[in-house]
């Protein structure tokens, strides 16, 4: 049986996954759906339960 949220995905997936651009491990914000990149500045976006990992689908979070 796997952890999956209400949303319909993997909670260990999102755990996997780094960062394109550093390789350093994401944040996980539930409440904006999205996986933060901290050493990047970077935020990529869920949806419909697929992290989006293309730079240009980030949302910068610092100047």
């Amino acid at each position: 049986m796997t952890d999956t949220s209400e949303h319909g995905y993997d909670r260990h997936m999102l755990e996997a996954l780094v960062c394109p651009v550093t390789h350093t491990t994401l944040r996980y914000d539930a409440k904006a759906q999205e996986l933060i990149s901290e050493a990047a500045g970077l935020a990529f976006p869920i949806r419909d339960g697929i992290p989006i990992m293309l730079l240009n689908e980030a949302r910068q979070i610092r100047a």
